[in-house]
């Protein structure tokens, strides 16, 4: 494999305004809305940069497509983990698993945003 694994995702909600702001306020970044490539989605973009390495995807609100656990979890790579952790409650989510220690690997923190889904946070910190 030339690439990393993950090249894109996509995590369903069913309130895509909710969504959108939860993720703009605990990860302090900007979302853009995207053009869906089927009629009746709506799609909100994580920023990419072509440049650098890693994956982007879209917060993505679809009939038939239910958000929730027990799916995929999304890292979303941060300088130290704890301070976005510490936005979750505030912007309507949950702390499932605070920042814990994974030696060489850095840290992470599980959390569960507006619409039930879980997601991880991973530092090197």
């Amino acid at each position: 494999m030339e690439t990393n694994p993950v090249g894109w995702f996509e995590i369903y909600v069913q309130d895509i305004c909710r969504a959108t702001k939860f993720y703009e306020t605990v990860l302090g970044i900007k979302l853009n809305k995207l053009e869906a490539p089927v009629p009746g989605m709506e799609m909100m973009a994580f920023p990419l940069d072509m440049e650098r390495p890693g994956a982007s995807g879209a917060l993505t609100k679809m009939d038939g497509f239910e958000s929730g656990s027990g799916g995929t979890i999304v890292y979303f790579g941060c300088e130290d983990c704890a301070v976005e952790a510490s936005r979750v409650e505030a912007a309507g989510g949950k702390i499932k698993s605070p920042k814990m220690s994974i030696e060489e690997f850095g840290a992470f923190a599980l959390a569960i945003d507006t619409e039930g889904n879980m997601f991880g946070l991973h530092s090197m910190q």
